[in-house]
C-alpha cells in the first residue's frame, strides 16, 4: 500500500462519509463528509466511541453486530450497503446507507471496521410520502 500524500487528499475528500474505528469501537478516521454527515468536528468525533452517532435504541445491536464481526473476522452483509439509523450532532434522527468493511493486519486479524455512508435521509422520507399519498 502506498503512502504518497494524494492517499490523505482521498480520504478526506470522498464524497461519502468515511469512519474507521478501532476493535474497541473508538473513532480514529473521520473526513470532512462525516463532519458535514452528523456534525461532529473531527476533532469532537476522534478518540470517541462510535455511539456517537449510533442511536441509542440501536446500540445493543450494532455492538452484538460489531463485535461478532471483530471476532469471526467477517461482516454479516459482506460489504453489501444496508439502510439503517445514525444521529446527528443535534439528535435529529438520519436515514443512513452504509457499507462495512474488516481492516486486517497482514496476518488477517480484525484491527477494526471501516464504515462508508451517504446520507439517504431525503430519498426515504420522499419514498414513505409517496406510499403513504396513495389511494388505499
Amino acid at each position: 500500500m502506498s503512502h504518497d500524500p494524494v492517499d490523505g487528499l482521498i480520504l478526506e475528500q470522498a464524497a461519502e462519509a468515511v469512519i474507521y474505528a478501532n476493535k474497541a469501537g473508538v473513532i480514529e478516521r473521520w473526513n470532512a463528509a462525516a463532519v458535514a454527515m452528523f456534525g461532529f468536528t473531527a476533532s469532537e468525533a476522534l478518540g470517541q466511541h462510535l455511539d456517537l452517532v449510533i442511536p441509542e435504541h440501536l446500540r445493543k445491536a450494532h455492538w452484538r453486530g460489531f463485535d461478532a464481526a471483530m471476532e469471526n473476522g467477517k461482516t454479516r452483509l459482506g460489504g453489501r450497503p444496508t439502510l439503517t439509523r445514525g444521529q446527528h450532532k443535534t439528535g435529529q434522527k438520519l436515514y443512513v446507507e452504509m457499507s462495512f468493511a474488516l481492516v486486517t493486519d497482514a496476518s488477517g486479524a480484525p484491527l477494526g471496521s471501516v464504515a462508508v455512508a451517504r446520507d439517504a435521509t431525503e430519498r426515504v422520507e420522499r419514498e414513505k410520502a409517496a406510499v403513504a399519498a396513495q389511494p388505499r
